[in-house]
């Protein structure tokens, strides 16, 4: 998961450094990953051996963290008391923060995509400072069929993609797929790998890759993207920006309350 710096504390104040470890703490869990033993947490955080076990007791004691058989995980108090964090925020406010610390750490654009009637529509993005860079606005709309969002989008949505294979694809460059066997493969391929990569299917000279945001039912909300022209975004680069990628989707399926799909 991606991790923000700590806010800077007033003139005079000194950090209490405890706390910082009680985040690093709380920061090892993930949804992929929610039950973590004693030496996992060691592991992920790289604490001693007594300062885990010393945090790990207190956090238990204090309702930040709860028994699961041999692991810990989460302390279902955390969510009572995060709860009024986000009232009043709509989804799409607490995950612009995401948006843009990805684009601050790749420098490349970053958006969400969410199907509106079998078209996929930009709905927050924060755009690259590069000079060069693909055009892209909030409200844009675009095929579901093309692109790394789309991909994703029907990945995790069996009725929308049935609808898709029932209609013509339109070609929009020779890489556009159009044959609807070969879109279920790389669709299926996505929902297999947990996201989805593209070269060329809309534009000619742009590459994305995309992951899936889940809501609280565990339905997919959205597709988070990162997209650039493919000469800064080749190949290797692309299979790095993986990682800061699917991380920034989980820790934004968090922040709206969301699940894995079962």
């Amino acid at each position: 998961m991606s991790q923000e710096p700590p806010r800077p504390l007033s003139p005079g104040i000194s950090p209490l450094l405890v706390l910082a470890k009680i985040r690093g703490i709380l920061d090892a869990f993930t949804l992929s990953r929610p039950v973590l033993t004693l030496a996992e947490i060691r592991t992920a955080t790289g604490f001693p051996t007594s300062t885990v076990n010393r945090l790990v007791s207190n956090m238990v004691a204090e309702r930040f963290l709860d028994r699961d058989g041999d692991g810990y995980r989460i302390g279902v108090t955390l969510a009572y008391w995060a709860a009024p964090a986000t009232r009043g925020l709509a989804e799409l406010d607490v995950l612009q923060p995401v948006v843009t610390a990805l684009r601050d750490e790749t420098d490349e654009t970053v958006t969400i995509f969410r199907n509106e009637h079998d078209l996929r529509v930009c709905v927050a993005m924060a755009e690259t400072r590069h000079a060069i860079r693909r055009e892209m606005h909030i409200g844009k709309i675009l095929a579901l069929h093309t692109g790394s969002a789309g991909r994703v989008l029907l990945a995790w949505d069996d009725e929308a993609l049935a609808r898709i294979l029932q209609a013509p694809l339109e070609a929009f460059t020779p890489s556009t797929i159009v044959e609807a066997d070969e879109l279920r493969r790389v669709v299926d391929d996505t929902r297999r790998l947990g996201f989805a990569t593209t070269s060329d299917e809309r534009d000619e000279g742009a590459t994305g890759i995309s992951a899936p945001i889940f809501d609280s039912t565990g339905h997919v909300f959205g597709a988070l993207g990162i997209s650039g022209p493919t000469y800064r975004i080749d190949p290797a680069r692309l299979a790095a920006l993986g990682e800061p990628l699917v991380a920034a989707a989980e820790e934004a399926t968090r922040l709206i309350g969301g699940r894995l799909p079962a």
